[in-house]
């Protein structure tokens, strides 16, 4: 079974300096009927402008990935830099000679951040463009394990690589080159422009799928979906991605609790 959550549906909220629209309730957005998939809780499509950010607050006990679609995102978090993985050619390293010191990283299109907020961490986020939006996805999903030592990595996934078929980004055990999460969830990412062939992933029936079109337009399993649109998939044991027009997608693979 699909059902589509379409883009004009979503939960809104601005700021002023930050434009979300919200797939599952979030923040001042409730709705009953959206409270996450499985353990997929928050999927947020993030417009921030130029030099505005979060300031630093704390998480604890979420696994928080961070997906650029367009500029460049920078964050700072308070984890000494035996807490924090190789960032990703894109990305700044820590200065291992201030282990305490705050690390900063920066985020462009094709790199993934994975958060694990475990027993608490410090962070802050902000547009390190001076004069361009920055648009990205902020993903949360439902920890394993609670109470782990904070911890947090940074890998780039090139379009080539991502270009007619879906890359794996992030997994539980770091499969494939993706950033590992503690969780049981796997996500993949994906650019399909009309040229490619379909591209086919197999489904466990016993699990749940989600499918996020960041933009573009794409047909999933045959039903089209335009950019910010969702598909829950259940019971179904195959996806196949078709008739993408400049999209950018993600799939998830999904624990149903």
């Amino acid at each position: 079974m699909i059902t589509v959550r379409p883009s004009s549906e979503r939960g809104r909220s601005s700021t002023g300096w930050l434009h979300s629209a919200h797939s599952f309730s979030f923040g001042a957005y409730f709705d009953l009927r959206h409270q996450g998939h499985g353990n997929l809780l928050v999927l947020n499509d993030d417009t921030m402008a130029p030099g505005k950010g979060f300031g630093t607050h704390g998480h604890r006990d979420m696994e928080i990935v961070s997906y650029v679609l367009d500029g460049a995102l920078a964050h700072q978090d308070n984890l000494p830099t035996h807490q924090r993985q190789p960032v990703g050619p894109a990305g700044a390293e820590p200065d291992g000679d201030k282990r305490d010191a705050p690390a900063t990283g920066i985020l462009r299109p094709g790199d993934v951040q994975r958060m694990s907020a475990g027993w608490g961490v410090q962070h802050s986020e902000f547009n390190a463009l001076p004069d361009q939006d920055t648009h990205f996805l902020q993903i949360w999903i439902k920890p394993l394990f609670t109470g782990i030592r904070p911890s947090y990595e940074q890998k780039h996934f090139s379009a080539a690589d991502r270009r007619g078929r879906l890359v794996r980004i992030a997994s539980r055990k770091g499969l494939e080159g993706s950033v590992s999460m503690n969780a049981d969830a796997n996500v993949w990412a994906g650019l399909f422009d009309g040229t490619e062939e379909a591209a086919t992933h197999t489904l466990h029936p016993e699990r749940l799928a989600y499918v996020h079109l960041a933009r573009g337009t794409l047909k999933v399993n045959g039903v089209p979906l335009a950019g910010g649109d969702g598909a829950l998939l259940e019971a179904e044991s195959a996806l196949t991605l078709h008739d993408g027009d400049q999209a950018e997608v993600l799939v998830f693979d999904l624990s149903p609790k």
